[in-house]
């Protein structure tokens, strides 16, 4: 991290994104960060252009780029809300580099997630499959709920987002299950109940199931839903603008900037 300035370098992958836009755009108008570097991926045409002029705007003095590696080596932290393919490359990237490596890729396996914790013997890397305050206060109560209830209460969880979305159940519903699950003290691998259709016979006791809605242009949407006999407990999270996880991304990347190497989440961020 050659760059000596007090203010954390902040470099965004996949910046022609709405949600690396966005990053983009906080970025700049932020006085705690510096946009050090845009990355985008290669025979992309945003690639050689200024990122200001290229979002439609006055030139902002930041190039876009497919050498990540060039740039992260300027940054103090690299925002990545990519896909699970280049997020893994770029934690090996940014742990060369040794920067905060805050990551809201969604639709990660076990083999990408394996890569993950890998590179952050080298870094700090924050990830988490919702950045917003609300959501990470959610998964907290999730926990507890299901810790105080038995598996005579069956949960589900609901999920609705934008058609566009490409992977389900979502991040966040796998984060509020495996939250569900640990307050329950089970694996939720072993669990897990999701993708019904057809004759699929009686719900399992003690099973976490999964139901994804995708339409419109929904931002987000969860519901942990507790269900027994003759009553049940629903917690909510709605959100209404994607702002939210950005700034939960900032934030985790300035946070990072005090932290020894390793594989952290928004609830480490936020103290919780």
């Amino acid at each position: 991290m050659s760059d000596t300035n007090d203010t954390p370098g902040i470099v965004v992958t996949g910046t022609s994104g709405r949600m690396g836009q966005m990053l983009v755009r906080l970025i700049l108008a932020s006085d705690r960060a510096r946009l050090v570097g845009a990355v985008e991926r290669p025979g992309h045409a945003w690639i050689g252009r200024d990122l200001g002029e290229a979002m439609g705007g006055a030139p902002v003095g930041v190039t876009v780029t497919d050498d990540a590696l060039a740039a992260f080596a300027r940054a103090q932290a690299v925002i990545d809300f990519t896909a699970p393919a280049a997020t893994v490359e770029f934690a090996a990237l940014a742990a060369q580099a040794r920067a905060v490596h805050v990551i809201g890729t969604t639709g990660l396996e076990a083999e990408h997630l394996a890569k993950i914790k890998a590179a952050s013997r080298h870094a700090v890397i924050v990830r988490a499959g919702n950045m917003s305050l609300g959501v990470n206060l959610l998964t907290r109560i999730t926990r507890q709920v299901a810790q105080a209830l038995d598996a005579d209460w069956d949960i589900e969880i609901v999920e609705a987002h934008h058609r566009m979305k490409v992977d389900a159940p979502s991040g966040t519903a796998l984060m509020l299950g495996e939250a569900a699950a640990e307050g329950r003290g089970i694996a939720l691998a072993d669990h897990r109940d999701s993708g019904r259709d057809g004759i699929t016979g009686a719900r399992e006791r003690g099973d976490i199931g999964f139901s994804a809605i995708r339409g419109g242009d929904v931002v987000g949407e969860h519901d942990v839903i507790f269900a027994a006999d003759g009553e049940r407990i629903v917690l909510r999270h709605i959100a209404t603008d994607r702002a939210i996880f950005a700034r939960g991304a900032l934030r985790a990347a300035l946070w990072g900037q005090d932290q020894k190497p390793g594989e952290y989440d928004m609830i480490d961020v936020l103290g919780l």
